[in-house]
């Protein structure tokens, strides 16, 4: 029989997700920290961590004490990229913002609390912003998440907003209220904007895409304060509403037909 938890899931197929899962948020680590990290017991992790190595998920240092994400995390992770519908539909409208504006382009979508990023098209400018592919943010600190969480039914906006609030910068927001403000401004304009919040001398602006009820996908521009001038900010913000505009007339008569 499996070892199975409460709620019906098999444990060790749970550890080994948790395990994944960790690493990527928070990096490598020895097989004590791990375990202290996880709070599973040593002695549980120790065939597991040799499993999921000889499978590839995982790899070691040289040293062969310390953990990290293997060859087959890539692999898996790839196909998944590969096979989204959103991102091959996005890829020339990211080309386009791109070369519109010669800022950082994101693509990112929702999931519980925050934003993970599925798609970049770096800025041929200095300054670039420190975005990758895979990373995962607060939804309620960046542009990109604003933008989607305006989509969504207030009840459950205000769900996906925690009640404390880590400060990601000096800049963040923190109080609920005035986050859950910004937000529905944002429903309001059809865009997000924070400064400094989640980057330090950056401004993003963001918006939702048309896909879903409501949307889970967002698009947002990053660029470095010391840019923003001579209507360039609202170059952008009228570069990305006019994209979702055309994205929004596209789905509505593919849905009609």
């Amino acid at each position: 029989m499996p070892d199975v938890t409460t709620n019906g899931a098999v444990k060790s197929a749970a550890r080994a997700l948790e395990l994944l899962d960790d690493i990527a948020a928070h990096g490598p680590g020895t097989q004590l920290q791990l375990s202290t990290r996880l709070g599973i017991p040593k002695s549980s992790l120790h065939a597991l961590l040799r499993t999921m190595t000889e499978r590839g998920w995982l790899q070691t240092d040289p040293t062969g004490s310390v953990y990290q994400l293997g060859i087959h995390s890539l692999v898996v992770s790839s196909a998944y990229l590969a096979g989204d519908p959103v991102l091959a539909r996005m890829a020339p409208f990211m080309d386009e913002i791109a070369a519109a504006t010669r800022e950082t382009v994101n693509l990112g979508r929702l999931e519980g609390v925050d934003v993970i990023y599925t798609a970049k098209r770096e800025s041929p400018q200095p300054l670039r912003m420190m975005s990758a592919v895979g990373r995962r943010l607060p939804a309620y600190s960046t542009a990109l998440g604003r933008a989607v969480l305006a989509e969504l039914p207030v009840d459950e906006r205000a769900g996906r907003v925690p009640d404390a609030i880590p400060a990601m910068t000096a800049r963040t927001t923190t109080d609920r209220g005035r986050l859950l403000e910004i937000i529905e401004e944002g429903a309001r304009l059809g865009y997000s904007v924070e400064s400094d919040e989640s980057c330090i001398g950056v401004r993003c602006f963001g918006v939702a895409l048309p896909f879903g009820r409501p949307a889970v996908d967002g698009l947002s521009v990053a660029v470095p304060m010391n840019r923003l001038d001579g209507g360039r900010e609202d170059y952008i913000i009228e570069t990305l509403l006019s994209i979702k505009s055309r994205l929004s007339l596209a789905h509505e008569h593919s849905v009609a037909r």
